[in-house]
């Protein structure tokens, strides 16, 4: 009986180890068909026989992005949205442009581990542990250095240098997803009570309200 329940509870555990991660394709491709009105856990493919070279093809990330705003950053991001042929693939990547100072605030990719290489200038970087211990594990990366991100965990980059810096990260989903700490907890809509948010974060509540204005 005892061996029987060991069984069962390993199953599970490849079975759940199997789920976590983009669904993997049965066949040797699965185009998004973005016009299809069927749902499911990502895109419905389209007949195989329709696919075209433009569908597995993206140019442009030889154009840096527009760093002029508060963060001194832009991503360009490359992934189903843009590559219909990365459906199932489970994989996608992302240009980043620094301004000097400029940053990619903390964030978390809820569906995805990252590694992202320096193409150019330096870069800080950090990511911290989860509950309870909340360790920062943080490095100075230069050209051609390359580190990696664990999914789910809340990251950073830093520019502190006067040049502008540009980096290429590479994400384990056709569809990562990013959730901003910073916009997700002030900038929500409808917002999230300024009582709560300043018992969580131990500020006065004018300091919240002052905060949730810039979102």
């Amino acid at each position: 009986m005892a061996s029987g329940f060991i069984l069962l509870a390993l199953l599970a555990l490849s079975a759940s180890s199997a789920l976590a991660s983009d669904p993997g394709q049965l066949q040797d491709f699965c185009v998004a068909d973005r016009t299809s009105q069927v749902f499911v856990n990502g895109f419905a493919c389209k007949d195989p026989k329709t696919a075209l070279v433009e569908d597995f093809f993206f140019s442009g990330l030889h154009m840096a992005g527009n760093t002029s705003n508060k963060q001194g950053s832009a991503v360009t991001a490359v992934n189903v949205a843009q590559i219909a042929g990365l459906n199932t693939l489970g994989i996608s990547l992302a240009r980043v442009d620094y301004a000097p100072y400029g940053q990619n605030p903390p964030h978390i990719h809820p569906r995805a581990t990252e590694i992202l290489t320096v193409l150019e200038g330096s870069l800080y970087v950090g990511f911290i542990t989860s509950n309870p211990e909340n360790k920062l594990f943080s490095k100075v990366l230069n050209k051609g250095d390359v580190f990696v991100f664990p999914q789910g965990m809340i990251h950073f980059q830093f520019n502190y240098g006067t040049n502008k810096a540009i980096a290429i990260a590479a994400l384990s989903s056709k569809n990562p997803g990013v959730i901003t700490i910073a916009n997700t907890v002030f900038g929500s809509n409808p917002s999230i009570s300024g009582d709560i948010l300043a018992k969580a974060f131990q500020v006065d509540k004018k300091m919240v309200d002052h905060i949730q204005a810039q979102f």
